[in-house]
């Protein structure tokens, strides 16, 4: 007899649905075919033991198990219950009439309980594309599948349940929750706030520039400035996820399993900030399974990279192209996947190996060239990327122990969201251009016109800081979001200026 039922593969961040096919025979032997890994042909002694517990039994005939197409790679443990199911349904062990209507999910352990699995969000997307009626799966899974809906999505906890369920024996009410609801109480749900920063009003304003105008920045400050503190409140100032941005980082993180227990839509900006050891895979993605890697999982977010020169430099050369193309390819022999990679890069950097160089106070011990050598770790391509450069001193004692009050994350965010709403209509014919960093250079000339004062300025400017020709278009691009913050039309020499402040690195001697 053949029984049969569905689950899903994720490729990416999009799900293929697969055939769970099983027929039970004469002969002898189980038999799994469908391009398995290990993980899958392990699934036998997982689903047996299972079944036992519950007093049935594993067929001692021939058992073929297909999963179909069988040119597709299957991976990892969630298609235990569907293969337990249809073992059981073939075999004559229950009534099962409502199999083929649901897509079946969940790794089941020895004694029959359910364990959470990946990717359950892009299944739940491609069953209701496919008119399914529901979705049986491990309940500590539902919250992520609910958001989806005009789909059943059934939580169960053990082999027990789901068997109960689609024999009619028992009812379970779909999981049903408001994904708008959820994302506009918890929209602003973020731990830190700009207010809990004393001093610093330079930086503050450097941050809110870059989140404005979607530019990437670099700190350079001695140890304790606070370029970490500074950099975890950047998402709290950035304008708030769209309901299609949430859905497509959620997404990500469920591929990936960074969910956790419970977790349904992700309603807040990322906030990445992976070690300086990691690979070039981790930061990128890939992987003998590619994965989304941590410029993918801080899609629509910020990657913060600490200490920027002790990373690998292979690892920071990877990030080049994904940076320009807001996307990231992963090829293998058989398999080409896109994930996307829309981040805000934030690095912060010593401006030398001790610490020192240009600190008020304390003095530099780093010998001749040192400073040069250091700084030279990063690539010009990758700062080129890089828009604005901002110098960081510590924070003097009256300033920490000020009373007076510092701006909110709110106040700051709500220039930021007017100056946003300022260039979605300017880029409102050009859908795959957000914001002033993505502007390519042909618009720059277009849209970032100066009078005749702003080109003597910035043209005595280059020549007398020995500014670099990379560095024209950053200051162009950032001077058109201060004026955007500004509320001004035009290009002022004022903008102009505080533009060109922000390109410390470029300067000829800034190293020594």
């Amino acid at each position: 007899m053949v029984a049969k039922t569905f689950g899903g593969a994720v490729h990416g961040v999009d799900a293929k649905t697969i055939t769970v096919e099983v027929n039970v025979a004469q002969g002898q032997g189980f038999f799994l075919t469908g391009l398995p890994d290990s993980a899958v042909k392990e699934s036998q002694h997982r689903v047996e033991s299972a079944m036992k517990s519950l007093n049935y039994y594993m067929p001692r005939n021939k058992v073929v198990v297909n999963l179909a197409p069988a040119d597709l790679r299957k991976e990892g443990s969630s298609y235990d219950l569907a293969m337990a199911l249809c073992i059981l349904k073939a075999s004559g062990q229950t009534e099962a009439e409502v199999l083929e209507q649901y897509i079946i999910m969940g790794e089941l352990s020895l004694d029959g309980i359910l364990r959470p699995i990946k990717g359950v969000l892009p299944i739940a997307i491609q069953a209701r594309k496919e008119n399914f009626k529901g979705f049986i799966l491990p309940k500590a899974n539902a919250a992520e599948a609910a958001i989806v809906n005009n789909i059943d999505i059934i939580g169960v906890e053990t082999l027990r349940e789901a068997l109960d369920f689609i024999e009619g024996a028992t009812a379970i009410e779909p999981l049903r929750v408001d994904t708008r609801e959820i994302f506009q109480n918890k929209l602003n749900g973020y731990d830190t706030d700009f207010r809990d920063v004393q001093g610093q009003e330079n930086i503050k304003r450097a941050l809110e520039i870059a989140a404005a105008g979607g530019h990437n920045v670099i700190m350079i400050g001695p140890p304790g400035a606070g370029k970490t503190m500074l950099a975890k409140r950047l998402p709290t100032i950035l304008p708030p996820l769209t309901l299609q941005e949430a859905l497509e980082t959620t997404k990500i993180h469920s591929v990936a399993g960074k969910l956790g227990k419970e977790a349904g839509l992700l309603t807040t900006r990322p906030y990445r900030s992976p070690h300086h050891t990691i690979s070039d895979v981790a930061l990128v993605g890939g992987g003998g399974h590619p994965q989304p890697g941590e410029i993918s999982l801080s899609h629509n977010g910020v990657l913060f990279l600490d200490e920027l020169p002790e990373f690998k430099r292979t690892v920071l050369e990877v990030m080049r192209q994904p940076m320009e193309e807001r996307r990231v390819t992963i090829s293998r022999a058989k398999v080409s996947i896109d994930y996307p990679a829309n981040f805000m890069l934030v690095a912060s950097m010593n401006p030398c190996p001790c610490g020192y160089y240009n600190h008020p106070e304390k003095e530099c011990v780093c010998g001749p060239g040192v400073v040069q050598r250091y700084l030279s770790k990063i690539s010009g391509p990758l700062l080129d990327r890089i828009d604005l450069h901002v110098e960081v001193v510590p924070v003097s004692f009256d300033e920490m122990t000020a009373q007076r009050k510092s701006e909110s994350s709110a106040e700051i965010r709500a220039r930021v969201v007017k100056a946003r709403e300022v260039q979605s209509a300017r880029f409102h014919d050009h859908p795959s251009i957000f914001c002033n960093a993505m502007m390519p250079s042909q618009m720059v000339k277009e849209i970032c016109v100066i009078n005749e004062a702003g080109v003597k300025l910035l043209k005595t400017a280059m020549e007398r800081l020995g500014l670099s020709a990379r560095a024209y278009d950053r200051i162009l691009k950032v001077s058109r979001t201060i004026a955007d913050l500004a509320a001004s039309a035009d290009i002022k020499i004022e903008h102009l200026a505080e533009a060109i402040q922000y390109r410390s690195l470029d300067r000829d001697g800034w190293a020594g």
